[in-house]
């Protein structure tokens, strides 16, 4: 029976069904939201933190085209870094610890209170199809039917979902939560390829069982980053009460905790053959770590807190599928755990997902119109590389329901279109994550710009305001005109015996800062993040030039042929991982060695010079 009528459906209340649902309906659509489970909507299932390296960067793009997962962090948040300070700006990100418990309050308010956007606790178990492939609607699990005319399906984990503690295993989508299960058959029925992937997450611990005493504080920064564009400074309700912000704390596994391990790798789900299911390289299990590392003595662990209100921490770098009780014995052989109490046991996870080569770079399948895929179920990890494909889905879906023409957002553009291009153009062999190597245009691509990149989209689409698109071009004017002011002023640098005049905007290519420039009797923009952005983009400006030169000689190579004698050992700059599947798949050109999943432009371009074709 047909019960209503809605314009865009989303199948997930994740990261990923969030940013899709929001994007449709502030685009206009009548959108309609399935979960499994109203009250974890914005659940983190991992971690309890947003951003990090690429990744941060993700969320402000996200942030940049209208979606909320960087106010949400900024209004939740209880520690924020910016990483990779030490280096230049193209590769640093922010990051933040979240209160988890509130993070999710906060998604599920802004959800609930969003005109055109409506929320269904029910499993969907069947997409129906007309005979012309396009989607017409969906079925519930209670037999109710919904026509609609696009359907996003961002089911993370629980599509077929199994966990794993050692050698129990039981079906579930998060640990003690319901899988997804008759959505698969509706794959198998139209013909879609299923892979099946792993990923993890350690045990909770109780705070009132740690010795902090004996560790490492990591402390966040001061002042702390935001993510959104669109909040004050400061936007964390913690701070705004005057707090100071939480604390992380490190500590180190031992050569016991490696000698457990070791002694019951029979006894996990991985390494006795339990699980089938890939992996993810960039976030391992400890007993993966301890296996492909034997010589390391020690391995990094952060003690992050899950909220301001609970004893709960996360144990970030072990997650392992040992069983329970060995799980105690090896927390417990590390400094400060020595007495630790586990509230959740670390488990491992299997799922289902379809191969994103099955969609276009829109997000839509390629076997059926009006169907978007998004997040975990395309083969990615992290809770940002859902977001920046939840909000893509979302819009294309909104845009395809009202017979408008798709967008795709291009890797000159953006991270986003770098991790859809990877993804619809490589496919992938193991769970995917965002890295800054990944992408070519990394000294454009930074965090700092993504506002001034995506919001003349956002506000195309109806997601940002006209008084916030304003804004943005004020500042963008703002920019010019001061960049401009410096490229004319002159002023006078002492040189060996003498002194030489320069252009002030070449100054900050020789390393000066705008503190420089006001100690020097300089005038200087008042508002930070003009006075920031100015000084990045002009000292950045030679470097990105010469890097669009480079890509646009990268594309006449990319034909270059490789010796099929050569050895990937003795080429310098190669990540293990590139040059691991180098040596497997042993292209024959460079451009089919940039096509293979994990070689990043980087490794490409090693490889160019290691020929000689590069200088």
């Amino acid at each position: 029976m047909v019960v209503d009528e809605f314009d865009v459906a989303v199948i997930g209340g994740g990261h990923a069904g969030i940013e899709a649902a929001l994007a449709s309906a502030r685009m206009g659509m009548r959108t309609v939201m399935f979960t499994l489970n109203v009250d974890t909507i914005g659940q983190m299932s991992c971690n309890p933190a947003i951003g990090g390296i690429a990744k941060g960067i993700v969320v402000r793009e996200v942030d940049a085209l209208g979606g909320e997962m960087g106010r949400a962090i900024d209004h939740t948040g209880i520690q924020f870094k910016m990483l990779n300070t030490r280096k230049g700006k193209a590769v640093q990100s922010p990051r933040a610890q979240a209160d988890k418990r509130r993070y999710r309050e906060y998604m599920k308010r802004v959800c609930e209170h969003q005109e055109n956007l409506y929320i269904k606790q029910e499993e969907v178990v069947d997409i129906i199809v007309s005979s012309r492939n396009e989607v017409v609607g969906l079925r519930t699990k209670l037999g109710i039917e919904f026509r609609v005319k696009a359907v996003v399906v961002t089911t993370g984990t629980f599509l077929n979902g199994l966990i794993h503690i050692g050698d129990r295993t039981f079906p579930a989508g998060r640990a003690w939560e319901p899988r997804s299960e008759d959505l698969a058959d509706f794959y198998r029925r139209m013909d879609f390829p299923l892979l099946r992937f792993k990923t993890g997450t350690p045990a909770r611990l109780d705070a009132r069982t740690i010795d902090f005493s004996s560790l490492e504080v990591a402390p966040g920064d001061d002042p702390p980053p935001k993510f959104s564009f669109w909040t004050e400074p400061v936007g964390s309700y913690w701070f705004e009460r005057g707090k100071e912000q939480a604390v992380c704390w490190i500590t180190y596994t031992t050569e016991e905790t490696h000698r457990i391990i070791r002694e019951n790798l029979h006894r996990t789900a991985l390494y006795s053959g339990r699980i089938k299911g890939v992996g993810p390289r960039y976030c391992p299990s400890i007993e993966d770590k301890v296996c492909r590392f034997p010589d390391r003595k020690r391995h990094t662990v952060f003690l992050e807190p899950e909220g301001l209100d609970t004893v709960e921490i996360y144990p970030n770098g072990l997650s392992t599928s040992l069983p329970e009780e060995i799980q105690w014995e090896m927390y417990r052989s590390i400094p400060g755990l020595e007495r630790v109490e586990l509230i959740r046991p670390a488990y491992a996870i299997e799922y289902d997902i379809v191969p994103p080569t099955e969609l276009f770079p829109t997000l839509e399948t390629k076997r059926i119109r009006g169907l978007f895929h998004a997040g975990n179920f395309n083969g990615t990890t992290g809770y940002e590389e859902a977001a920046g494909q939840g909000i893509l889905a979302g819009i294309n879906a909104a845009l395809r329901a009202s017979g408008r023409e798709p967008i795709h957002l291009r890797r000159s553009e953006s991270y986003i279109g770098v991790m859809v291009d990877d993804l619809t153009t490589r496919g992938v062999m193991e769970p995917y994550r965002l890295f800054t190597s990944r992408s070519e245009y990394r000294l454009y691509l930074r965090q700092d710009n993504a506002v001034l990149r995506l919001a003349k989209i956002g506000h195309g689409l109806g997601l940002l305001s006209d008084e916030q698109f304003k804004l943005v071009r004020e500042v963008e004017e703002e920019l010019e005109r001061w960049k401009e002011f410096y490229r004319k002023e002159k002023v006078v640098v002492p040189l060996g015996g003498g002194e030489r005049s320069y252009s002030v905007a070449t100054l900050f290519t020789a390393g000066y800062s705008m503190d420089d420039l006001k100690s020097m009797g300089l005038k200087t923009p008042d508002q930070p993040y003009v006075r920031e952005e100015v000084e990045i983009q002009l000292k950045y400006e030679p470097y990105v030039e010469r890097e669009r030169k480079l890509n646009e000689k990268l594309r006449k190579l990319e034909e270059v042929r490789i010796p099929e004698d050569i050895d990937y050992d003795r080429v310098p700059g190669l990540t293990n991982e590139a040059r691991e599947k180098l040596k497997r798949v042993r292209p024959l050109t460079v451009g089919q060695a940039g096509r293979i999943e994990g070689v990043t432009p980087a490794a490409v371009t090693a490889l160019l010079v290691y020929l000689g074709k590069l200088e």
